[in-house]
């Protein structure tokens, strides 16, 4: 996990400020992804879904194509990022509506599509 995180978010590093975790094993070295990204690191209260409700919604539409029990060997890396440009390009009410896309291009200058 700490792996991946890192290796995900490290070229966007001077724009990371937090890292909100939920209580599960694979965060155990949170300390050494916050320490790596110079971000601070939080977590939820356990049974507190409401304090990360954008992360519980957007699992809700990816349930929509992926249910739950998904076997995610069967599915290719195309369809994923399909399933990623979909999520990045809708309007989020916590943006002001504006999308992930939008923002991100606001923050850095620059958009990966």
């Amino acid at each position: 996990m700490k792996e991946g995180v890192v290796h995900l978010l490290g070229p966007f590093k001077p724009l990371v400020k937090t890292i909100t975790f939920d209580n599960g094993t694979e965060n155990a070295q949170h300390y050494e992804i916050g320490d790596t990204l110079e971000a601070d690191t939080y977590f939820c209260y356990p049974y507190h879904s409401w304090e990360k409700g954008t992360v519980e919604n957007t699992i809700g539409i990816i349930r929509r194509f992926y249910p739950k029990g998904t076997d995610w060997s069967n599915v290719s890396q195309e369809e994923i990022k399909e399933l990623e440009r979909y999520l990045n390009c809708r309007p989020r009410k916590c943006l002001q509506f504006k999308t992930p896309y939008e923002v991100f291009e606001l923050q850095s200058g620059a958009v990966h599509l």
